[in-house]
């Protein structure tokens, strides 16, 4: 089953409720809202409340405050990675910096390779 959130508890009626009605001269909206209630009842889609403030799109679609923006990144489980890549940067470097000098300590002769 497919679940879809939607916080337009108007919306939510219209397709879950026994006796929904709709009047509009809009054609494409009827069979829009039909074709969705019949999905309901045959239980292959649930249309369930969640309120705005869950609603995880909103962080796609609009305009977000500070707040508003951490909370969205946390709900898409996106971590800060800038630590991770400075730590790997000095690890690189560190190795860089070892080999360059291992490569100035043999310089003019040739490494011996000692097998245990």
């Amino acid at each position: 089953m497919i679940t879809i959130q939607c916080d337009n508890l108007q919306t939510i009626r219209l397709i879950n409720s026994d006796i929904a009605l709709l009047q509009t001269k809009l054609r494409h909206v009827d069979i829009h809202n039909h074709w969705l209630r019949q999905e309901a009842i045959e239980q292959r889609i649930a249309v369930v409340y969640t309120p705005t403030d869950s609603m995880i799109a909103d962080g796609l679609t609009k305009t977000l405050t500070a707040r508003k923006h951490v909370r969205f990144t946390k709900q898409m489980g996106l971590v800060d990675i800038k630590g991770e890549i400075d730590r790997r940067r000095r690890l690189e470097k560190l190795s860089e910096d070892f080999f360059d000098d291992l490569e100035d300590s043999l310089e003019g002769g040739e490494a011996e390779v000692v097998h245990s």
